[in-house]
């Protein structure tokens, strides 16, 4: 089953201490990209959420974002320097009786002054918070996964149209090929006989050079690896997994197929369906640009 790469998940775990809200949205990349936010008392565990997250993930780019409701109350509080405070109490009122300054210092002054009032983060059990924290993780990339793959779903039905598009315009293509070289036939014998009204014609002369003409532009191999690659594409929606790079080679290598019928054709229909299917490939490929 294909996935988009567009989609957002979230999730949240209520154990104690351990309570966590996990955002999780993923947009179009080529690669797999992942950016965590979080609190700083969690860094530690940074390395092994991305790669938990790049399991889950083929590919896109994917923000993380973690919180935790309860920390700054749990794990923050407030320290006080008092050796600190008595010195630079004793030595503001020192300068006053020395130079006879009038003033008091108020509590608010004093806790001001930088190094008496200080936070202090106190040391968590990142084992304890482990569980915990992956348990939401993974409900939000649950979520994630199943939007992706509601959207992957529609994708694959837009595509399947557009493929039958494509089928149609090859093989109006395929039909007219022959007709093509019939044409150049019957203009060529027509303007040899304007030409040479008193003459002789030789028909294998004529022969010759309508079979040089069909040789010029004889597309079979094109439409046979065009066929080729049609299959292959249908497989890819089929599969499971990341596909999108393949298909984008596959849609490469139609596009080669197509241009060359393009370069090798006689024929206005037959050029006027090309552009016909360049524009619908070009749609093909803005499709398959969300495709993981």
């Amino acid at each position: 089953m294909i996935s988009s790469m567009t989609g957002f998940g979230a999730g949240r775990s209520l154990e104690g201490e351990g309570e966590f809200s996990v955002e999780a949205r993923s947009v179009n990349h080529k690669f797999c990209e992942v950016r965590v936010r979080m609190p700083h008392e969690l860094n530690a565990l940074e390395t092994e959420l991305v790669r938990h997250i790049k399991d889950r993930v083929c590919r896109g780019a994917i923000d993380v974002s973690i919180k935790r409701p309860k920390a700054a109350r749990t794990h923050v509080s407030l320290v006080v320097d008092r050796n600190l405070a008595r010195d630079y109490l004793a030595v503001t009122s020192a300068l006053a009786r020395e130079f006879s300054l009038k003033g008091e210092i108020d509590l608010r002054a004093l806790a001001q002054v930088e190094g008496i009032v200080n936070f202090e983060s106190q040391p968590i059990d990142l084992k304890a918070l482990r569980a915990p924290l992956f348990a939401a993780l993974d409900e939000a990339l649950d979520a994630l996964q199943a939007m992706r793959r509601r959207e992957g779903d529609a994708l694959r039905v837009d595509l399947r149209q557009r493929l039958g598009v494509i089928r149609e315009q090859v093989s109006a293509v395929a039909q007219l090929t022959p007709q093509t070289i019939e044409r150049y036939r019957q203009r060529l014998d027509d303007r040899l006989a304007e030409l040479t009204r008193e003459m002789v014609i030789d028909p294998q002369r004529l022969a010759q050079e309508v079979a040089l003409f069909a040789d010029r532009v004889d597309v079979a191999e094109e439409l046979t690896r065009l066929d080729a690659h049609l299959r292959a594409f249908d497989k890819l929606l089929d599969g499971d997994g990341a596909v999108g790079r393949r298909m984008d080679f596959l849609l490469q290598e139609i596009n080669r197929e197509v241009n060359t019928i393009g370069s090798k054709s006689q024929s206005v229909d037959i050029a006027q369906i090309v552009v016909s299917l360049k524009a619908e490939i070009e749609r093909v490929r803005e499709q398959i640009q969300n495709i993981e």
